[in-house]
Order: C-alpha cells, then structure tokens, then sequence
C-alpha cells in the first residue's frame, strides 16, 4: 500500500516514537475498495453518477497526520443524514457537487440535543447537561462541584469557568491561531449579559445570529480574555483572512446564521430556509475556502450537521460516549444526537470517496487534536474513540 502524506516535523524524541508508531499503524491497515452503488439509502453511501465511490476502512481508533495545518468546520443545522445526502435533498450543491470532490463520512453522529451542546462537544470534549440540552435560554454561569472522567466539569449551567479548557486555549498555549466566525454577530465575541435571557434565541430581520451556535461564548477562559474579542469575529472577516496563509487561522470554526444554517424555515426577512438557503450560502462560502493558499497547501474543510431533526425520534449515537456526569440522558431519548454524517474536503483526500467509519463531533475535536499534536480533551480521549485516519485521508491510498 502506497500512502501520499507528510507527517510533520519531529520536535522531541517523543514525537518522533508518536509518528514512527502512528507510520507503523498505517502500513497495517487494511484498505477494501468497493465498486459504486447507483441510488442512496439509510444503509448505503451516496454516491453521484458521474464519479465512482470508493471507500477506505481505516483500522479502529487509528488517528493519522497528513501534514495539514489549517482546519476549516463549518456547521449546519438540524437535518438527518438521509435529508441532506438521500435522493432528493434540498441542497444539492452539498449532496452531489461537493459530496464528488471530498469524502463523505455516512457514519458521523451528532452528540446531544439540542443544538448548543454539539457545538460545545466540539472545542471542548464536554457532555450536556439540562440546561444545555434545552440550548442555554438564560446565559447562566456553571456551577460546578468537580470533575469526573473522562475530563468532565461536573455542575448546572451553561458558561463554564475559566478552568475548564477548550482547543482554542491549547492552540494559543501551543503558538497556532484559531478564530471563530459567526454569520450576523456583529460585535465581536457577543453573547448576553450574564444571568441575562438569552435574546438570540430567535432570529430578528437584520440580526440572525444565535450566541447557542458560537461555542467560544460558553467559555469564561475565553470570554474573560482578550482573544475573544480578537479572535470570535463576525463572518465578514473571513474572506479577508482568506487571503494568504499567514492571516489565515490554523482553526477556523465558521457558523452561518439562522437561516444559512439552515434552522429557520421559512426565514424572517423572506428566505426560504431550510437546506435550501443553507446549499446557497455555502455556494457563497466554500469556494472562498477551497481557493485560499492556505487551504490548497495543506487544509482541511468539514462540512457536518449538529444534530439530526427531530429529537424525539433520533438520540440515535456511535462510538462509546457516556451520557455524562450532569445527564443521565444527554439525546433526551438516547444518547447521541442522532446520524447526520459529514463531508470531508482537504488535499489530502480522494474525490467521491467514503467511509463508514463510526465517527462524532468528539471524535472531530480528537481529529482536530491531532492535527496540531495537543492532548485529548473531556470525551475525545475515550478510549477506542475514532479519529480521522487513511479512511478520511486517503489521497494516497
């Protein structure tokens, strides 16, 4: 098996045993090419016409480093996986004209519901508790009573203190660059009062955002620091950033608003909503990623859902996660947020592939982790937890 990728520099004999070990455990993996599958289903990839799909199987838990450097996710709202890659979806831009470029993973799980802890589980590793699972009306500071494995704050609330760590604080710590990038925020790092009703709950003509939909506003290590107002900026910036590597963020955490996102439907100032304006708005969007320097020397874009649709009929999970210290049912019905699958462009994959590697958005931080060699934070450190390996970088396969 010939692999194309370039493992980074070894820094300190400790990383150059990790990148023999990570080397050693790619030359072992198995790779099963399967021929194309015409038609969609819940069981099956998609898979366009006019590109054949292959899919590469990477062995369980193996995370692998290509040599990128820029991570790039963006975040859609509430669809299932058969709404968005099944035959008739709403947005096909997504589901046929980007899903033929990059990987799509069909096996990739929301975390909770409803929204706002998906997006926490993201930059963080935390689980849900009550609060969050009813998406932070009030913006109320956590009040914990300790911690419990793996990682976990232990308490009610939603604005965790200042000791509970997130990834942008380990790429800070670690000399890379993060930003997040939300659609419609305006002011930088916005988000209520504390003790406050959260007044973004719902869209407003002219204002969409949602504080529940930017994870960096639930931080007080990050609220309390000048970074937030530095680095959790308002859409708009992105395109400038955009324009060479050095400006451009090794992290880039990009929200649409609500009705981009696809939340809303129909929208408040006329849109239609629905994944119909979210497949606009990316039209708008990824083109600006993918022809970035930074993206074409060495990125990688995630396309993924929070959740699926409905909460009472999908807690649908994968990959071993826990309910969490603070709920005993993190799905409301189950434990996960139900099977929304994700699409993966970056140089170092292969056009109209996929993978049905069981993945969530704790394994996206674990990935992202990786990526910069930081440690695994809250549930992206469960043991056996999938992260991206041959079978999402499999340019070289």
């Amino acid at each position: 098996m010939t692999t194309h990728h370039e493992a980074g520099k070894a820094t300190s004999p400790e990383r150059r045993r990790r990148i023999r070990r990570i080397r050693r455990a790619a030359a072992a993996v198995p790779i099963i090419l399967t021929a194309a599958v015409v038609g969609y289903g819940a069981s099956q990839p998609p898979a366009t016409a006019s590109v054949p799909a292959t899919t590469a199987t990477s062995t369980q838990g193996s995370g692998y480093l290509p040599g990128a450097q820029h991570f790039f996710v963006i975040n859609l709202e509430n669809k299932g996986y058969d709404t968005t890659w099944g035959l008739g979806s709403a947005a096909p831009y997504l589901s046929q004209t980007l899903r033929s470029q990059g990987v799509l993973l069909n096996q990739y799980f929301g975390t909770a519901h409803n929204s706002q802890p998906n997006y926490v589980a993201q930059i963080s590793g935390q689980g849900p508790n009550p609060q969050m699972q009813a998406d932070c009306q009030s913006y109320a500071p956590f009040l914990g009573s300790g911690t419990a494995s793996p990682g976990q704050a232990v308490g009610d609330g939603c604005v965790f203190p200042a000791d509970v760590p997130t990834v942008a604080g380990q790429l800070t710590s670690a000399g890379k660059t993060w930003k997040g990038y939300m659609e419609d925020m305006g002011t930088a790092c916005r988000h209520p009062a504390p003790g406050a009703v959260d007044d973004t709950q719902k869209a407003k003509v002219g204002d969409q955002y949602a504080a529940r939909h930017n994870p960096f506003v639930y931080f007080a290590g990050i609220t309390g620091s000048p970074d937030c107002a530095r680095n959790d900026v308002d859409l708009a910036a992105l395109k400038t950033d955009l324009a060479s590597t050095a400006t451009t963020p090794n992290l880039s955490m990009i929200t649409p608003n609500l009705c981009h996102d696809g939340h809303d439907s129909p929208c408040v100032d006329g849109q239609p909503g629905g994944l119909a304006s979210a497949d606009q708005w990316l039209k708008d969007w990824v083109p600006a990623i993918t022809s970035s320097p930074a993206f074409k020397k060495d990125g990688v874009l995630v396309i993924t859902f929070d959740e699926s649709d409905s909460p009472q009929s999908d807690a649908a999970a994968c990959c071993g996660e826990g309910p969490g210290p603070n709920s005993a049912l993190p799905g409301i019905t189950g434990l996960g947020g139900g099977r929304v699958g994700a699409l993966v462009l970056s140089p170092f994959t292969k056009a109209g592939t996929w993978s049905t590697t069981p993945y969530n958005h704790y394994s996206l931080l674990a990935s992202i982790e990786d990526t910069f060699t930081l440690p695994y934070l809250g549930y992206a450190g469960t043991p056996g937890l999938n992260r991206f390996g041959l079978d999402v970088y499999n340019a070289g396969v």
